[in-house]
C-alpha cells in the first residue's frame, strides 16, 4: 500500500525538453516543467519571457518542435486543446471567453459538457437518461458555482458580472470539466486589490480540496505568497526554479525583473 508521502509526493505533470520556434524566434528553448500532485505552481518572467508560449503549448494551441508530455504517469499528446482536455487539464485564457449571453449557471454547463455521456442526440430527443443527467450537470454547476462564491449570480447574465466575478465564473466553468490540472492563465490581471485578496482565498479553497493548479501571473507578490514552487523564464529559457523563497533571492531572478542584465 502507498504511503501517505508517496500519494502526497505524486508526479501530476512532467514536460521536458520543449522547443518552439516562431520562424527565425527561438520562442522555447528546452524548456520543462514538474508538478506536484496539490501543488499550486508558478509560472513568471518579465514580458516577452515565453509564458503564455509554454502555457499554450502544455493546452494544445501550439504545436512543439519537441518535448515529452506526461500527465499522472501517462504521456499525453497536446496536439489540440479539445484533447488536452479530455486528457484532464482545463485551462483559462488572459481574456475572459466567456459566453456572454448566456446565464453563469449556463455558462458552467457547458463546460461540465466535456465529461458527460448523453451526446447531441439525447439532447434533442430529450429522453429520460438525458434528461436526469441534465438535471444532474445543472446541480453540480450550482454546487461550483457556491463554491467560487457566485452562487446568488446563478441566473444573471455573464457579460453583466463584475470583472472579478467573471474570473470566478471561468474558473467554476474550468472546474466543471474535473480537471487533474487547473491552468490559470493571469487571473488576476485586471483585479484591484480586494479581488486579488479573494482570488488567492479561492485558490488555496481549490489547492484545499486536493486540485493542482498551474498559474502564469505578472503579479509577483500574489506568486511569492501563494505558490508551493516556482519557475522562471526569460527569453524562453528557464533561468530558475525552486521555492519562493529561493526565487526571491536568485541573483539572476532579480537582474531579469530589474534589468541589470540587460
Amino acid at each position: 500500500m502507498m504511503s501517505e508521502q508517496t500519494m502526497s509526493e505524486q508526479v501530476l505533470l512532467n514536460i521536458q525538453g520543449v522547443n518552439k520556434r516562431f520562424g527565425g524566434l527561438q520562442a522555447l528553448t528546452d524548456v520543462g516543467i514538474r508538478i506536484m500532485q496539490g501543488q499550486i505552481y508558478g509560472l513568471i518572467g518579465p514580458n516577452g519571457a515565453g509564458k503564455t508560449t509554454f502555457f499554450n503549448v502544455i493546452t494544445g494551441l501550439y504545436q512543439p518542435d519537441s518535448g515529452t508530455f506526461e500527465l499522472a504517469g501517462k504521456p499525453y499528446s497536446p496536439s489540440a486543446p479539445h484533447d488536452v482536455a479530455k486528457a484532464g487539464i482545463a485551462r483559462t485564457f488572459q481574456n475572459i471567453r466567456l459566453f456572454g449571453e448566456m446565464s453563469a449557471l449556463e455558462n458552467v454547463m457547458v463546460g461540465r459538457h466535456v465529461r458527460t455521456r448523453q451526446g447531441v442526440l439525447g439532447a434533442i430527443l430529450r429522453h429520460k437518461a438525458a434528461r436526469e443527467e441534465e438535471a444532474a450537470i445543472r446541480l453540480r454547476a450550482q454546487e461550483l458555482l457556491d463554491f467560487v462564491g457566485i452562487g446568488q449570480f446563478a441566473n444573471r447574465t455573464a457579460k453583466f458580472l463584475s470583472y472579478g466575478d467573471q474570473r470566478r465564473l471561468e474558473i467554476a466553468r474550468a472546474l466543471a470539466t474535473e480537471p487533474q490540472l487547473l491552468a490559470l492563465d493571469e487571473p488576476a490581471a485586471g483585479m484591484n486589490a480586494t479581488e486579488k485578496l479573494a482570488l488567492r482565498e479561492l485558490l488555496v479553497k481549490i489547492k484545499a480540496g486536493g486540485r493542482t493548479v498551474l498559474l502564469i501571473e505578472h503579479d509577483v507578490k500574489l506568486m511569492m505568497g501563494l505558490c508551493d514552487r516556482i519557475t522562471v523564464l526569460e527569453y524562453g529559457k528557464q533561468i530558475a526554479e525552486g521555492l519562493p523563497a529561493e526565487i526571491q533571492k536568485n541573483q539572476a531572478v532579480i537582474d531579469a525583473y530589474l534589468g541589470g542584465a540587460h
